[in-house]
């Protein structure tokens, strides 16, 4: 795989275009090699004079040392051997780009610092880059950051157009930009276009991204996209999402005639759980605390406990909630660091129980164990649950103009249709002795029914 970045001088600022190797850090006249754990890097300068410059740098990868280092069971059969990714940039490319310019992304020029601090004009072409999603992708995410965007489909086989393409396009950015700005870009946003990654993601990956997303990524109107594929994790989401710009609080904010989906969610699932007749409830998966923030102050709910896996979540919902600032909270919120995949003794003897927008974050074949934590072991009296009816998709496929609608989140591990969703939902209340009802939530379609679909069980004097 290929990338070349080519300047001209500023018309204000008359340099010449060889300037760019103190920039880079990489003499025009040498060519530089570097060994990475899954292939090769050379930097070399196909062009280098006054006028126009291009840097390149030339990745390959070792497809047979990809193929050891892939696990049993991931893919087809011929997966390991036969993929895309020795040809396609992605996150094998944006690996070697931080390798090679490590020191450039950082906008420091011992010989040239000026000019590292000036927007030049400059152009970045691949020409193969995975761009799985919508199309019209590459333009989303370069575009509102000042770029020219050309992109050229690539057909499946050029003899034969009919088969289709394949997701991958010719990419070319351009403007004028400071180049450590074009390689953080850069960076951040080709995983983000290919929507996979080649390693193993962990907390490192959202320092990675704050720091190279920093400036621009906050304000970005794609911001959650880019953040949902580049991290791929809910935890890790949450993490990322804690640093950037907060709301307006619900003081500062108009008032909307027509609440937003998630607030119309959260309003009908506090109301449920009034309706119930509950003094004592758990929100499992609370996150940063919304519901608990709606929960709270509502009298009858004399105590109210949010269970999530991540610890800063909780430290954002105890931020919410503001805890420390009211001491008549003390003993009646509680904030617990717990995962619904193991039972938990504290969860036992309450009245009711709310998993919001939860289950489908959880891999499927830890449901069984959901299942019987919440409804055998905690068994609180109602559990009231909803999640993303699937069938609802295609009204936004429609709205994209035909485009196939994946799933609402990066971070869904699977999303049901009306019957799947009752067939497990019926299922888990007859096992456990629980009667259950559902309910839409959110627009509702004719064909393809509710946005959300939400089930309410209910045991004992209330089944």
């Amino acid at each position: 795989m290929l990338l070349t970045l080519t300047t001209t001088p500023h018309p204000d600022r008359p340099f010449p275009a060889t300037d760019l190797g103190f920039l880079l850090h990489k003499h025009p006249d040498r060519v530089l090699e570097r060994e990475l754990p899954f292939g090769r890097a050379t930097v070399f300068y196909p062009q280098a004079t006054p006028e126009v410059c291009t840097a390149a740098l030339l990745l390959e990868v070792d497809p047979v040392a990809l193929s050891r280092t892939t696990r049993p069971g991931e893919g087809a059969p011929l997966e390991p051997y036969v993929n895309d990714r020795p040809y396609a940039a992605g996150s094998f490319l944006a690996v070697a780009l931080r390798d090679a310019f490590g020191t450039a992304m950082t906008g420091r020029s011992q010989e040239r610092q000026a000019l590292a601090d000036t927007p030049l004009p400059l152009v970045a072409e691949l020409p193969c880059v995975a761009a799985r999603g919508p199309a019209g992708l590459p333009e989303r995410l370069f575009g509102p950051l000042g770029y020219a965007v050309e992109t050229g489909p690539i057909p499946l086989d050029p003899l034969f157009p009919e088969w289709g393409e394949r997701p991958y396009v010719r990419l070319r950015v351009s403007g004028t930009v400071r180049l450590c700005d074009l390689l953080a870009h850069l960076y951040v946003l080709l995983p983000v276009l290919d929507g996979r990654k080649h390693y193993y993601l962990n907390e490192a990956e959202v320092e990675k991204l704050l720091r190279h997303g920093a400036g621009w990524l906050d304000t970005h109107p794609e911001r959650d996209l880019i953040v949902g594929r580049f991290l791929r994790f809910r935890e890790l989401v949450r993490q990322a999402e804690a640093t950037f710009t907060p709301e307006a609080s619900e003081e500062e904010a108009p008032r909307d005639p027509h609440p937003r989906l998630h607030d119309a969610r959260l309003d009908r699932v506090a109301e449920v759980l009034k309706a119930s007749g509950s003094a004592r409830v758990l929100d499992l998966g609370c996150g940063e605390g919304k519901l608990l923030r709606r929960l709270v102050e509502v009298p009858s709910f004399r105590e109210l406990v949010g269970v999530d896996v991540s610890a800063r979540a909780l430290e954002l919902a105890a931020d919410r909630l503001r805890l420390k600032e009211r001491p008549e909270l003390e003993g009646r919120v509680r904030l617990l660091h717990g995962s619904l995949a193991y039972r938990d003794s504290r969860l036992r003897g309450f009245d009711a129980a709310a998993l919001v927008e939860v289950i489908e974050h959880l891999e499927p074949h830890r449901l069984d164990a959901l299942t019987a934590n919440v409804f055998g072991d905690a068994r609180p009296r109602t559990v009231v649950i909803t999640t993303p009816n699937r069938e609802y998709n295609a009204v936004f496929a429609e709205k994209n103009r035909g485009e196939a609608a994946g799933m609402r989140h990066a971070d869904h591990r699977f999303e049901w249709t009306r019957a799947e969703f009752r067939a497990w939902a019926g299922a888990a209340a007859s096992e456990s002795g629980y009667a259950v009802r559902f309910e839409d939530v959110g627009d509702v379609h004719a064909e393809y029914g509710p946005v959300t679909q939400m089930a309410v069980f209910t045991r004992g004097e209330e089944a």
